[in-house]
């Protein structure tokens, strides 16, 4: 038996103008989301840090309970479970945004804690005998230090959450994929259009990528 498979460019040229309809919802979903994840992330970061243990182990718990967990599964608690409790529907935007504001955060809640103890103790020691008092000391020496150790593993995050939004078709979204599913069940060109789906986040992540890079030299020659 001779298996022939001949790939169809055109069809998967064909399929990028509507594929280009879920794009705004897959950024909209992804910086969205981030945008929360990152004031989630500096709180709950910071707190993890704070000596008094009813602030510490919340935000511990919030951290390895989302870390812990897939993000497939909390978005569909979200979309499916929360309503039961709140008694009221959620809508599959909300739930897509909130999933990766809260899946994000965690990990951004770890990098700002790591990034934060990276910096000496000895610039806090400084700031102090300067006579800045604490916050003083955090708000112009330590954090504008930690920040900039931070930019890779929060670019890295940043494509990571991007990704994650392919997952949101499950609960209807209308991002990239989901339009891909679609058009597929129309033309029944399921190659030619995951591929054309692929080449789209590529496209996205690889824009970031040579973003952050561009932050990040212009981090270190400041």
């Amino acid at each position: 038996m001779e298996f022939q498979f001949q790939f169809d460019w055109q069809a998967a040229i064909n399929s990028i103008p509507f594929l280009l309809k879920g794009l705004p919802y897959t950024l909209m979903i992804s910086f969205g989301g981030l945008l929360i994840g990152f004031l989630l992330g500096i709180l709950f970061g910071l707190l993890s840090l704070n000596r008094r243990w009813y602030l510490r182990w919340p935000a511990t718990a919030y951290i390895e309970i989302f870390r812990g967990t897939p993000i497939l599964v909390q978005v569909l608690f979200i979309f499916y479970g929360l309503p039961d409790l709140v008694g009221s529907p959620i809508e599959p935007m909300t739930a897509a945004i909130a999933a990766i504001a809260f899946n994000s955060g965690a990990y951004i809640s770890e990098v700002v804690r790591g990034g934060v103890q990276s910096i000496a103790r000895g610039q806090r020691e400084a700031g102090l005998s300067l006579g800045l008092s604490r916050i003083q000391t955090f708000t112009y020496i330590i954090w504008p230090q930690a920040f900039r150790r931070m930019i890779p593993p929060l670019g890295n995050q940043a494509i990571v959450s991007i990704k994650d939004t392919s997952l949101f078709s499950v609960i209807g979204v209308g991002e990239l994929v989901r339009q891909g599913q679609v058009y597929i069940a129309n033309t029944f060109t399921a190659f030619e259009v995951y591929f054309a789906v692929a080449v789209l986040y590529l496209i996205i992540t690889l824009s970031l990528s040579l973003l952050l890079r561009l932050v990040e030299r212009r981090g270190s020659a400041a």
